[in-house]
Formats: structure tokens, C-alpha cells, sequence
């Protein structure tokens, strides 16, 4: 499984998919043959399905903890300080620099615990969020979809199979066309004689009769 990255915006069209995949890597190296293959890239998606978000913790969270983490913020606080002052006074000795950051770092942690004292009851402890998809999908716009097939060694797709009888159904053949025998109609002036009656004995001839 691989996380999924969530970007805001509207979601494109996603296209036909082509090729399946359980992993995100088994994925990624489909686009990269595809685009290797001279696909347009932005004619190229890959969709995840069944997602699912997963939250890994990572450690209880305290007030210890909580200032470490707001220590780190206030360094960075303090640095950003630091840098507006001396670049407001070029002049600034080295102590005002130290002292700017070390104020950051108490804002940082004073800010840290004050939150988690507030959240506490509802939440001690870290973690991590993620979002997984069960499977991946690698789709491509109508437009390039023969050459992608190509490409990932695909083919065309197949033809649709015949459903399937329901079971317990009698599946009855297409009836034969009748046989005709094609009969040449009569001349003109030609006798034509009757047919005989299948049921009736035929008459003897006349050399048999008494």
C-alpha cells in the first residue's frame, strides 16, 4: 500500500482504464513506459479505489512533549524575528540576535503547552494520517487509448463474450430454413396431372385390369 497524495482542485476526466495494480509502484513504472511510449502525460490518471484512511500513532503525547514540539516552532519563530532585526539594523550586535531567538523559543513552547492543556482530555498522543487505496488503477483519455494499449502490450480490447443460460433454461438452436425443391411451372398446352392422394392405392395399369 502507498498514501495516496489528496491535492485540491476539480478532477479531470479520468479516461478507460488499461491496467490494474495492487501497489502505487507497480503503477508509477505503467506511467513511465506509457510516457516513454510518447503518451501525452496529461492524457494519463492514476486512480485509486477503495480508499481508506489509516491514522498510525506515534507516540503519547505530553507536557513534556508538547514543549519539546513548541521549542522546535520557536526556533523557527525566533528566527524569522532575528532576520527582520537585523536587517532593520545591520549594526545589531550578536547578543540581540541570541536574545531575539530565545525569546521565539519561549513563545514557541509557552504557545505548545497552553494548547495542549486545552486538548488534553480529548487527545494525549501524537500521530500520523494517511489516506490508502486498495488498488490502482492506470487510466488514458479515448484519444490515446489504442497507442496506449500498444504501448503496455494490451491490444485491442476484446469483444464482448454471449451471455451466458440461466440455469434451468432450455436453449433452443435456430430452426433450419425449409428445403424447397424448385419446380418448373407448367408449359402452355401441357397436361399437368394431379398428385396422387398419399391415403388412396395407386390404379393398376391398364393391362392388369379384368
Amino acid at each position: 500500500m502507498y498514501p495516496v497524495s489528496m491535492m485540491g482542485g476539480t478532477p479531470q476526466q479520468h479516461g478507460e482504464t488499461i491496467a490494474d495494480y495492487p501497489s502505487y509502484e507497480g503503477a508509477q513504472k505503467a506511467v513511465s513506459k506509457l510516457i516513454e511510449a510518447e503518451i501525452p502525460a496529461k492524457d494519463i490518471a492514476i486512480v485509486g479505489r477503495g480508499l481508506r484512511s489509516v491514522e498510525t500513532i506515534t507516540g503519547r503525547l505530553g507536557y513534556a512533549a508538547a514543549a519539546r514540539t513548541g521549542a522546535i516552532n520557536g526556533i523557527l519563530l525566533g528566527l524569522l524575528f532575528s532576520a527582520i532585526f537585523v536587517l532593520g539594523n545591520p549594526s545589531a550586535v550578536i547578543q540581540l540576535f541570541i536574545g531575539v531567538m530565545l525569546v521565539g523559543i519561549a513563545i514557541g513552547m509557552l504557545m505548545s503547552i497552553i494548547s495542549y492543556s486545552i486538548l488534553r482530555r480529548r487527545r494525549d498522543y501524537t500521530s500520523v494520517t494517511q489516506v490508502i487505496a486498495d488498488h490502482y488503477e492506470v487510466t488514458v483519455l479515448p484519444r490515446s487509448l489504442q497507442k496506449a494499449r500498444e504501448a503496455s502490450g494490451r491490444g485491442a480490447a476484446p469483444a464482448p463474450a454471449p451471455p451466458a443460460p440461466v440455469a434451468g433454461t432450455a436453449v433452443i438452436p435456430p430452426a433450419a430454413p425449409p428445403h424447397v425443391t424448385p419446380t418448373e411451372p407448367p408449359r402452355y398446352g401441357e397436361r399437368v396431372d394431379p398428385a396422387p392422394d398419399p391415403g388412396s392405392e395407386p390404379e393398376p395399369p391398364l393391362d392388369a385390369r379384368p
